[in-house]
Formats: structure tokens, C-alpha cells, sequence
């Protein structure tokens, strides 16, 4: 009997689209109708009224409103209409939820009530027509979730070949009961669980010379990449595609808070990685060995100014360790500043190229 139920489950795997129904539109409401008469596990979450609360304070700034003057404004708001069909409602089957909010302009409107005016409305609504891409989601998960916070773009394309294992856990904010689930799955439902409206586009296989095309513009062309993958080869070939499409690359290394910028929307001949990649054939990249890309990668990561702690863990891999450590707060700390950055370069107030540190211990001494 477990078994089966594993199997069952198991199919939901993939699955990171939630279900939109406007009660208003007859057969969207027989069809929520029948989805909770079928499945009578899934639970229901109704708080408009809050919502609405919020909505009317928030369009009032200038006045400090009773709670009876805040009741009668949001009834006034709601009208006449039935309040199930008032907004709209949204399953998630992964998680059996079905949330009933305000439909997207409203939504969109609270979620940024506290952005305002570090962000504006202006600068909300240019953001939100950007196209965001993420290679890697171990740092890129953290990335991936403040962009969507702050939203700084209305679509996200996410790529890692990786299923979630116990040990990722250090870093990856997620519960057990994801383990084996693809890292972009888990991305991928955190972002529309907090913003349903945001589009995400999920590539399992990972960022590949075959869909690499696709996930850069596909469906229109990224605003911006940001590549955080382990493999040198892709690191090197985004480089190189991003470049010829003029589209600027972010990227943060988990170690001392490196930076990278590269303005290749802004400067098209401008050196990748600043120069610190090699000129060399993506054939024979291919071809190296571990052993033998240590070269090129050391330049790139900049292995010389490296953390004491870090240059000492590369020691130890295949000894103590099987592979580079990262920590939650660094990678907390990455998301934060690609965000910053990502947001500054789409609205034209960042216009550098370079390598940049936020390192804490020399700081904070």
C-alpha cells in the first residue's frame, strides 16, 4: 500500500504550474466545483477579506483609517459581486492548496506596497516585462528566490540537471520531503507559491550546448544571465553565446562575496571574464581532463585570492571531502548581491564590468 502511494506521487514530480480559476467564468467554477468534490484531501485558503483590507489602506496613504472606515472601503471596493468570485483562485497540486487572492494588478500592488518609492511604480512595472535566466541552483536557488521577493522580472528560466540530496541541504532552503525532487522543480514551486503570477520556465536536463539557445531566447531574449554552474565548460560556452547576443552576465562565486559583472549588452568585444579565460577551442575543452582544466579554472575563480579556508578544502577533496563546501550564509549573501546588481543593470543605473568583493572577514575584523 506505501509503495503504491510512492508511485502515485511520484508522478507529480515534475509538476511546478499552478491552476488558475476565476469563479466568475461558469465553467472555471464547475471545475473548481468538481476538482474539491474529487479530492476532498485538498485544503482551502480563503483570505480575501485581509487582502482587501490591505488593498484600500495601502490606496490611503494620507489618512489613518478606523477599522470601521477600513471595513466600509473594502466592502465598497468589493461591490456587488459574490466575493468566491471576486479575484481569483489558485491550486497547487504538488502541495493540494487552493488559495483564493486578488487577480494579478491587485496582487502585483500589494506585493510591492513595501518596495515603494526604493523601487517605484515606474520602475516595478519596467521590471516586471524582464526575462531573467539561471544557470545552477545551488547559489541560483537563493538568487532565484530574492529576485522573485524584490520582483525585479516577470519570467525566470531556471536550468540544473540535479536532484536535491541531504547533504545540499546545508544551503538549499527546502524540507526533507524534497529529497530527489530537481532543483528546479523546488525553485520553481517556492517562486509560484509566493508569486503565481511570475512565469517560470524549468530546464531539468540542465544548461546544455543543445538547449542553450533555447533557454537564452527562447520565447524572447534574457535581460540578463546569471551563471552559477559547477561545469567549466558551460561556464565558458553561456560566456560565449551571451556574448554574441550582446546580453550581460552576473555571476557570484560563494567565496569572500566575488562578484562578477560582464557588460556585454553595453561593450560587445569586452574580454570574457575580464580576460581570465584562455583563447581555446571548445572541442579540446571538452576533451581535458579534471586535472588539466585546474589551469583554467584557477584563473577564472581567481584560486590565488581564494578564502585561507577554501584554498585549504580544495586540498582535501577526494581525501576528506568529495567536492568544494559552500555555506547557507554565503549563499544567502550571493542572492542578495546578484539581485541588487541584476536590478541596477535593468534599470540602467549600473553600467561596469568587473569583479567585485563583499568580503566579511575583512570588513568586519
Amino acid at each position: 500500500m506505501i509503495q503504491n502511494r510512492v508511485d502515485r506521487d511520484k508522478q507529480q514530480l515534475l509538476n511546478y504550474n499552478p491552476e488558475f480559476y476565476r469563479l466568475a467564468n461558469a465553467s472555471e467554477k464547475q471545475a473548481l466545483v468538481a476538482l474539491l468534490e474529487q479530492h476532498e484531501h485538498i485544503k482551502v485558503y480563503d483570505e480575501l477579506d485581509i487582502q482587501l483590507k490591505e488593498l484600500v489602506k495601502i490606496q490611503h496613504p494620507t489618512k489613518k483609517l478606523s477599522s470601521e472606515e477600513i471595513n466600509d472601503l473594502a466592502a465598497a471596493h468589493l461591490g456587488s459581486a459574490p466575493a468566491e468570485e471576486y479575484g481569483v483562485w489558485v491550486y497547487f497540486p504538488w502541495s493540494a492548496r487552493v488559495v483564493h487572492i486578488v487577480d494579478e494588478a491587485e496582487f502585483i500592488e500589494l506585493r510591492t506596497a513595501r518596495n515603494m518609492q526604493k523601487i517605484t511604480k515606474e520602475e516595478r512595472d519596467l521590471l516586471a516585462k524582464k526575462k531573467i535566466g539561471v544557470i545552477g541552483l545551488s547559489v541560483g536557488q537563493s538568487i532565484a528566490l530574492t529576485l522573485v521577493m524584490e520582483r525585479i522580472c516577470g519570467e525566470l528560466r531556471l536550468a540544473d540537471f540535479d536532484a536535491l540530496e541531504l547533504s545540499n541541504m546545508n544551503r538549499i532552503r527546502t524540507g526533507i520531503y524534497n529529497l530527489n525532487v530537481p532543483k528546479v522543480i523546488i525553485a520553481a514551486r517556492e517562486i509560484v507559491e509566493l508569486d503565481p503570477f511570475i512565469k517560470v520556465r524549468c530546464y531539468t536536463d540542465g544548461a546544455t550546448e543543445e538547449n542553450l539557445d533555447d533557454f537564452l531566447t527562447g520565447g524572447g531574449q534574457l535581460d540578463t544571465l546569471i551563471e552559477e554552474c559547477d561545469g567549466i565548460d558551460i561556464k565558458i560556452i553561456s560566456r560565449i553565446r551571451a556574448k554574441a547576443l550582446k546580453m550581460p552576465v552576473v555571476m557570484e562565486m560563494n567565496d569572500r562575496g566575488m562578484l562578477d559583472i560582464e557588460r556585454y549588452d553595453l561593450v560587445p568585444d569586452y574580454p570574457m571574464m575580464h580576460g581570465l579565460i584562455p583563447d581555446i577551442d571548445i572541442k579540446t575543452l571538452k576533451n581535458l581532463t579534471n586535472e588539466e582544466k585546474v589551469p583554467i579554472l584557477g584563473p577564472m575563480v581567481d584560486m590565488h585570492n581564494m578564502s585561507p579556508r577554501m584554498k585549504m578544502s580544495l586540498g582535501e577533496i577526494g581525501k576528506t571531502i568529495t567536492t568544494w563546501p559552500q555555506l547557507a550564509s554565503s549563499v544567502v549573501l550571493g542572492g542578495a548581491m546578484v539581485t541588487d546588481t541584476v536590478r541596477r543593470i535593468l534599470l540602467g543605473q549600473l553600467t561596469t564590468s568587473g569583479r567585485y568583493y563583499v568580503d566579511f572577514e575583512q570588513l568586519i575584523k
